[in-house]
């Protein structure tokens, strides 16, 4: 696996290493001792499946409230999403800035979240899974979200014909230091 640091300390972005041959390929989608070896958290509790049948879905901003903080791995393992996550450690030199990345069945990249980040997606094509994988279990009473439009952070969405959301999703209140 190629780990890759984006600009929000601890996200990567991590890219299989294929092993080709006449049958096609081989690659590690995980490694205990890989992640490890980079400082990421290597524990799965829960791992969650998300299908999207429309383009234009758009799920989040999430995170759990502390003591309860999410460590996500999140794969697209059919059609292909705008994966946004917003830094909110409130300590951290990059505190409020996002990161964004296309993931897409075809081009297999996951993104390594760690605690202290909102994040959520948009659909770019219809028939989207969306595969998790959690360091943590959910838990419905930490259950927290940011608006996806909300002006603090100047994400700029896809343009869609059709944006689908949650009502939850929709309304959570503007952001508050």
């Amino acid at each position: 696996m190629i780990f890759t640091q984006t600009k929000l300390p601890g996200a990567y972005t991590i890219d299989l290493e294929p092993h080709h041959d006449e049958r096609g390929f081989f690659a590690r989608a995980w490694c205990e001792n890989e992640f490890a070896e980079q400082g990421l958290n290597p524990c799965i509790k829960q791992c969650n499946i998300s299908f999207n049948p429309n383009e234009g879905t758009l799920r989040g901003m999430h995170y759990q409230a502390d003591p309860h903080g999410e460590v996500k791995l999140v794969r697209c393992t059919m059609g292909k999403i705008y994966d946004v996550i917003i830094d909110i450690r409130r300590d951290s030199s990059t505190y409020k800035q996002h990161f964004a990345v296309e993931l897409s069945a075809e081009n297999r990249r996951m993104l390594y979240i760690p605690e202290g980040f909102a994040h959520g997606f948009q659909t770019l094509t219809d028939n989207v899974e969306v595969f998790y994988q959690m360091a943590q279990s959910y838990v419905p009473g930490a259950a927290r979200g940011i608006r996806w439009n909300d002006p603090v952070f100047k994400i700029e969405w896809p343009e869609v014909s059709r944006r689908i959301m949650s009502e939850r999703d929709a309304q959570y209140p503007d952001y508050q230091d």
